[in-house]
């Protein structure tokens, strides 16, 4: 026997069946939700971190990672100072309390931030904190910015384990850990300026030696993002602890590495012959690409 529907399509005692698309729809959006969840690409979109670091010129660092599988993009700026929108005029000039730096953007589930430190230790000079290789004054020397409590940790960790592969007091490390506060983009003309300018780029980095100097701080680590080794482990040379003053006969034109205090690259542009075909680290104004 069949039991009475009463109007508007209820039976006594049971439910709508009206209710029933909508419990299924319900259902569907929650098993989309789950499912979205668990697909490859929802964590790669809370993955990516950012570090800003500061090693000399910003041209080489930023060259230098963006390399770095799990990296995603590195923009050259500034960091440091107070004054908003610094120019590059400004903080060669000194006194503005900014460093050349740039920002990384990193995929952290391939490439993790103590592994981004390593590769940034190993190149620069840690010895130098006046600067970095042919570059001097406040605003070429390094420093490591960190983003939150976790990165300064990491930071500070980083710095011991440097000096441990090294095989020097950490106290000898000129490397300064410090809180940022901004990160600001340089000029469009200093953006990928390796890609952009291969030829005066590696002219510019052969002229300041940094490589050789690499070479002689890290040995076989140089320029690698390898994990930390001990100093027994690794083939790191005997290393001064006070950075290398290259001189002329050294293999660059004469002259070419005369550098002042204070001073930076831009000395390197003055120099006779080949020299002079090299733009001013970085005061050159906008240069094309391909130029």
């Amino acid at each position: 026997m069949l039991t009475p529907v009463r109007p508007g399509g209820k039976r006594p005692g049971g439910s709508s069946p009206r209710c029933a698309p909508r419990l299924s729809a319900s259902l569907l959006g929650l098993m989309i939700a789950v499912a979205l969840l668990l697909t490859p690409w929802a964590p790669a979109l809370a993955a990516t971190e950012e570090a800003v670091l500061a090693g000399g010129c910003f041209w080489c660092l930023e060259h230098d990672l963006e390399g770095l599988p799990g990296v995603l993009d590195v923009e050259s700026g500034y960091s440091g100072g107070k004054k908003p929108n610094p120019t590059y005029q400004e903080v060669s000039g000194g006194g503005t309390g900014y460093q050349e730096s740039v920002r990384v953007r990193f995929d952290n589930t391939k490439l993790r931030y103590e592994g981004l430190l390593r590769a940034y230790w190993r190149n620069i000079d840690p010895f130098d904190g006046g600067g970095q290789f042919c570059d001097r004054g406040d605003s070429y020397r390094p420093v490591i910015f960190t983003t939150s409590a976790t990165q300064a940790v990491e930071a500070r960790n980083s710095l011991v384990s440097a000096a441990r592969e090294l095989g020097k007091p950490a106290t000898s490390l000129k490397v300064s850990v410090r809180a940022l506060t901004r990160f600001w983009p340089a000029e469009t003309y200093h953006q990928n300026y390796a890609r952009r300018n291969g030829l005066r780029y590696r002219y510019y980095r052969w002229a300041c030696r940094r490589d050789q100097r690499l070479d002689a701080v890290w040995g076989g680590q140089a320029r690698r993002g390898e994990r930390w080794r001990n100093a027994g482990q690794a083939s790191v040379p005997a290393a001064a602890s006070a950075p290398a003053t290259a001189a002329a006969g050294s293999g660059a034109p004469s002259g070419s590495l005369t550098i002042p205090p204070g001073g930076s690259a831009a000395a390197i542009a003055g120099s006779a012959g080949a020299v002079s075909a090299v733009p001013p680290h970085p005061a050159a104004g906008p240069i094309a690409a391909g130029s």
